[in-house]
């Protein structure tokens, strides 16, 4: 069985540093669409950031670099934009993020040299070549595009003015796909250096002849040629096999299209390069100033030239990236055979590389973990009645049908069914019951489930009346308190580097402190599911509350977490939706001064998601930038479903924060994340099932439903 392998880089850390390096986790943080394509062996594509900070005037700077991420994608791989943001090194950013550093006037540019300080300073920065080729290999990307790499400058025999980029490809094993290096730079003695640095020089296309940035022959030739994209794969997959710790540099020709205003660029860049001289310009600022000199004296050409090649880059180191991704997704079906077990008979293997991160094989068993789920998992009995009326003492008409339940399951569940595989936690007993949870969970990574000697798997009986309203509800809950502290301890390392760790309110509460306490050490997110009133509580009984980063409670729920911490709570609660809306906010609010975000569901009238707003949207992930948090919510009407069609009502609250928890780290935005909940809350009322067992990704594309009412948005005080 393939079970799990600990990432520790999912948590914001570096395996491959030691902790004690890094003052705090967060200093590293790698956007979840990123982690997400990284721990699925999909394929991820670096990105430098000094070609927004240094490289183009705005707003063609910001404008470029979306439509190379855009490029990526479309070609099936996810861009990862590296940055340096208020000491925070970035793998992928954010619309936001990148909109800040687009504009941001104070932005220096960092090299490796400059990583240390700009950290410890708190500043923030645009990446250049070498820096970015540390943060991709640190994450795990094996392949980086940029526009073109530094090189040894003119007369750099005598200067020794050099560039950092040519060393670190000679120490840092990435692939780095570029147009070659600048013509005002010592093209033979760049590639001489490069063979001293033992980096693997090709260009790619159809011969050898190396290219100059604007122009696709510089008169020089790489050593060596590849054809395709497959070609390239094989290369770097090479290289990696090998253990060298060199890059290999992957020279991409100008489009013919655009190489033919190379000469006039060329004489752009003599002139420029004279006036450089004159003015005594020399280090880093050479380049900035002579790619301004040439945009000017070609009235743009040049960065039009420059944005077409930056985008050919794009698509080839795009499609490179693709075809390595299915060489190691290939090697990795044939380091395991059908039955789960390795094919060395050795129990124990040291190690082997999917996208570059060392992953550790250990009894016969591969360890990948992304996030986790601790909670109940019940068997359901949902008997809905004919009528609205349902009479006590006698036997009433109805429907009965058994299905897989328990909060923390269905959200489990479905997280499964929408690509991710969450490992999850929790506790049956040895009866036909966990038989029949397990058989029906094969879809789930169920090696975290305890199988307890003679206890009782949960059960639960709902009564629902012919409209779909809960009559009565029954379950022998007693082995959720067996999901203690102790054991689930036995997670820690997967618990420590998860990218989320959902809670559900059936946990003892020394089970809930002890997760939370995880979560402040190790910068953990924590979703807790409330499960009922009555045991909504746990989490707010002392301190522990304040590490959670996300809840889900109804308005009843939200009512007790307030009345736990003392804060005042309405006399009863409210009928008409206006006051309904007033009441979640109003006990969102003290909340939010630790909960990153609330999303209150509110039964048939929807749903309310209260947090931190900017340009009327909430954000459902933290901003990383210092600015004054201001609160607000959006108000989302429920989709209809009519009393005929609600067939379950014990998995729509779960569908809808599963789907929203999966939009999430997803990298979605908010409003295709909620929309995505309610999709998936609808599809469970009309199943006979917690979590629908068509719910799919497409089943859930918010694009696909036109009829979306439009959210009401409101400021909270």
């Amino acid at each position: 069985m393939v079970t799990r392998v600990c990432i520790p880089i999912l948590r914001r850390g570096v395996s491959t540093y030691p902790s004690r390096l890094w003052k705090h986790d967060s200093i590293f943080q790698v956007h979840p669409s990123v982690s997400q394509a990284l721990a699925g062996n999909r394929p991820v594509v670096a990105l430098e950031s000094t070609i927004i900070t240094h490289g183009m005037p705005y707003p063609h700077n910001l404008s470029t670099t979306k439509e190379v991420e855009a490029i990526i994608r479309a070609e099936g791989a996810t861009p990862a934009t590296v940055g340096v943001i208020e000491g925070k090194i970035h793998v992928g950013l954010s619309s936001e993020e990148l909109d800040f550093l687009s504009q941001c006037k104070m932005s220096l540019k960092v090299s490796r040299r400059d990583l240390s300080y700009v950290i410890s300073q708190g500043l923030s920065g645009g990446t250049t070549v070498s820096a970015t080729m540390i943060a991709a290999h640190r994450a795990g990307i094996p392949v980086f595009v940029t526009g073109g790499i530094g090189g040894v400058h003119r007369d750099g025999e005598n200067s020794l003015d050099i560039s950092a980029d040519l060393t670190e490809l000679g120490r840092t094993p990435i692939a780095v796909v570029s147009a070659g290096v600048k013509s005002i730079l010592d093209i033979g003695r760049t590639l001489e250096f490069l063979e001293t640095q033992g980096v693997c020089v090709a260009t790619y296309g159809s011969s050898k002849g190396f290219p100059a940035f604007f122009s696709p022959q510089s008169g020089f030739e790489s050593p060596h040629q590849v054809s395709n994209p497959e070609e390239a794969a094989e290369l770097i997959a090479s290289t990696l096999f090998l253990g060298l710790q060199s890059g290999v540099l992957f020279a991409v020709p100008i489009p013919a299209e655009q190489a033919a205003a190379g000469q006039e660029i060329e004489e752009a860049i003599q002139a420029a390069v004279k006036e450089a001289s004159d003015k005594c310009i020399t280090g880093r600022d050479v380049t900035p100033f002579i790619l301004q000199k040439v945009n000017e004296l070609t009235k743009g050409k040049s960065l039009q030239a420059n944005i077409a090649l930056i985008h050919n880059n794009a698509k080839v180191g795009s499609q490179i990236a693709c075809a390595l991704s299915k060489i190691q997704n290939q090697k990795t079906r044939n380091t395991t055979r059908q039955d789960g077990s390795l094919n060395n008979r050795s129990d124990i293997v040291s190690s082997f590389s999917i996208n570059n991160l060392k992953i550790n094989i250990c009894n016969k068993k591969v360890f990948v973990i992304l996030q986790v789920v601790i909670g109940g998992i019940n068997v359901d009995f949902i008997a809905k009645g004919k009528t609205n009326t349902l009479l006590s003492g006698q036997t009433n008409p109805g429907s009965v049908c058994q299905s897989f339940g328990g909060v923390g399951r269905n959200i489990a569940d479905a997280l499964s069914r929408l690509g991710h595989n969450p490992l999850f936690i929790s506790a049956t007993g040895t009866d036909f019951h966990s038989e029949a949870v397990f058989n029906y969970c094969k879809h789930m990574d169920t090696s975290g489930v305890a199988q307890l000697k003679e206890r009782s798997t949960a059960t639960y009986c709902a009564v629902i009346t012919a409209s779909g309203e809960l009559s009565l509800g029954l379950g022998d809950m007693d082995i959720h308190q067996q999901i203690t502290e102790q054991y689930v301890s036995r997670f820690e390392d997967q618990l420590s580097c998860s990218t989320l760790v959902c809670l559900d309110g059936n946990l003892p509460v020394t089970t809930i402190n002890y997760v939370c306490s995880l979560a402040e050490k190790h910068n953990i997110k924590v979703w807790y599911e409330p499960t009922d009133s009555d045991k909504a509580n746990k989490p707010f009984l002392s301190e522990a509350w304040k590490s959670l980063s996300y809840t889900s409670p109804n308005l009843s729920e939200l009512y007790t977490m307030n009345k736990t911490l003392g804060f005042p709570v309405p006399q009863a609660l409210p009928d008409t939706l206006d006051e309904v809306l007033d009441v979640a906010m109003a006990l969102s609010r003290p909340l939010l001064e630790h909960l990153y975000c609330l999303v209150v569901t509110l039964g048939a009238y929807g749903v309310i998601v209260c947090g931190e707003y900017d340009a009327g949207s909430i954000h459902l992930q933290p901003r990383k930038l210092k600015t004054k948090r201001h609160l607000g919510a959006l108000f989302y009407p429920a989709l209809k479903v009519t009393a005929e069609e609600t067939v379950n009502v014990s998995g729509a609250g779960d569908s809808l924060a599963g789907a929203l928890i999966a939009g999430m780290l997803q990298g979605r935005d908010t409003d295709s994340c909620v929309r995505m909940g309610l999709l998936a809350a609808r599809l469970s009322l009309v199943s006979a099932h917690p979590i629908c067992p068509s719910l799919t990704i497409d089943a859930i594309d918010p694009n696909k439903h036109l009829n979306w009412t439009r959210p009401t948005f409101k400021k909270m005080n």
